[in-house]
């Protein structure tokens, strides 16, 4: 498919494509089966969306969840803070069992401090923008994460609609993260689903978060899984 917007932009793939499937839809009565549900389904790794109630209107997990999830699984931890004051909550994050920890640009005051501190402990560290924080202000940084996550819905509320003017910013960090030669994937969440994943792998993304297309499909986790990891690896080449 062609949109138009990516005219004149070189898109390189050279990395698999990943699913992350989000527990923030899923039943946190059965945590485990469920987690045990979409890895048996082939996900690639576990999404936790951590949200304090002051940089996003609600509260969903801490570090409990995230040791809850290490428990059940041996696939990689993909820990989201939506928080403020992310440095001073990185060493809980890792040590209940993040491998892949990523803080909001917009909360960081000092943000080459916060992502060199997430690398010090061990994990992978990634950066997150808003759908309103322009590519350009990765510049600075780019060089020192392994992850750009881009939201395309804004934060905070599961199952909302994917905003289709964030491919254009996915395309820009695809361009940038090539030209500079990075190894940093470029995930995407927010209203991602069979339907919406196309454009995004036109932009560039290379990691899929999953959540309500998922856990609320009508044929349940595995169900929901099988369908985006057709959608996504269908389209590899």
């Amino acid at each position: 498919m062609s949109t138009g917007w990516a005219k004149g932009i070189i898109v390189r793939m050279t990395k698999r494509r990943l699913l992350s499937t989000s527990v923030l839809s899923a039943d946190l009565g059965c945590l485990a089966e469920e987690i045990h549900s979409v890895e048996g389904a082939g996900a690639d790794w576990i999404h936790v969306d951590v949200m304090d109630g002051h940089f996003v209107p609600e509260i969903s997990f801490g570090p409990v969840i995230v040791k809850a999830c290490r428990a059940a699984t041996s696939l990689p931890l993909d820990v989201h803070l939506m928080v403020e004051d992310p440095g001073s909550r990185i060493a809980s994050y890792i040590d209940a069992g993040a491998n892949w920890l990523s803080v909001q640009i917009e909360a960081c005051v000092h943000i080459d401090r916060v992502l060199r501190a997430i690398r010090e402990r061990g994990a992978h560290p990634g950066i997150v923008l808003n759908p309103g924080t322009p590519a350009a202000s990765l510049k600075e940084i780019l060089h020192l994460v392994d992850l750009v996550l881009v939201m395309t819905v804004n934060p905070g509320y599961s199952g909302q609609s994917f905003l289709p003017h964030v491919a254009h910013k996915v395309a820009e960090i695809r361009s940038m993260l090539d030209e500079t030669g990075s190894s940093a994937r470029l995930e995407v969440d927010g209203g991602i689903a069979p339907a919406t994943v196309p454009v995004m792998i036109e932009a560039g993304a290379d990691t899929f978060v999953a959540a309500s297309a998922i856990f609320k499909h009508p044929q349940g986790a595995a169900a929901g899984t099988m369908e985006l990891i057709e959608a996504i690896r269908g389209l590899e080449g």
